[in-house]
């Protein structure tokens, strides 16, 4: 199994690139680390897992340009079921635009019908809990805006916390086996039942995980304190 991780040198905030390094050590993946000057392999080769963690805001206009010309590409093999993760603010670089406080508009890839807002003196930190096919999904925002549009259903189905936006409980976007989410940090570490889905997408029969123990257990008491009644969720 190949994981590519698109960018690492920009886009590896809060230990997002542990994701793939989590899997990698639960399944035995090669992981391919793809640089800004370099063509992404999943463009002429099978690439099991396609990967985008979140970055700075001057760096999402660098990783549009890098992603500018494989948009086509992106649409083949999101239309052919390929598996594709993103985590953090790089979920806005799919949409049309981000507009700034100044009412300047950011174009991005222009993928989704959303559109991003920023306001870089009111960030938006919360706690998340969510669902996904019967699964609770636990997890952390820290942005600086929200977006707004179609998302369709989202990939998570909001419980707690803010959605895409605070007026939708459906949170990311789902579009076939591409999933992208606004939750940030090692997603796939914090939800066990989520990365086991993800491996049997990615075609592992009885998947195991590494330090599933532990890992199950930390889970299971992050989500007891999510689901405490008047816990606060934005900070």
């Amino acid at each position: 199994m190949i994981i590519e991780v698109l960018y690492p040198e920009i886009a590896n905030l809060y230990g997002d690139l542990y994701n793939a390094e989590y899997l990698a050590r639960s399944c035995g993946a090669e992981i391919v680390n793809t640089k800004l000057t370099e063509k992404p392999r999943f463009i002429s080769e099978r690439v099991d897992l396609l990967y985008l963690g979140g970055t700075t805001e001057r760096g999402q206009e660098i990783v549009r340009d890098a992603l500018r010309p494989y948009v086509e590409d992106i649409k083949k093999r999101t239309a052919e079921g390929g598996v594709t993760l993103v985590t953090g603010n790089a979920l806005e670089i799919f949409g049309e635009y981000i507009e700034e406080e100044n009412g300047n508009r950011l174009e991005m890839l222009g993928l989704y019908p959303i559109r991003s807002e920023r306001h870089m003196l009111n960030r938006y930190n919360a706690l998340y809990l969510g669902e996904l096919d019967g699964m609770r999904i636990v997890g952390f925002k820290g942005q600086f805006g929200h977006s707004y549009g179609d998302n369709g259903a989202g990939l998570f189905t909001t419980l707690r916390g803010a959605g895409l936006n605070p007026e939708t409980k459906a949170e990311g976007i789902r579009d076939n086996n591409l999933m992208m989410t606004y939750l940030l940090g090692p997603l796939l570490v914090l939800n066990p039942p989520f990365t086991k889905y993800l491996l049997r997408l990615l075609g592992v029969q009885s998947p195991s995980l590494a330090c599933e123990k532990t890992a199950l257990e930390v889970y299971e008491r992050r989500l007891r304190d999510f689901s405490e009644p008047g816990r606060n969720f934005v900070y």
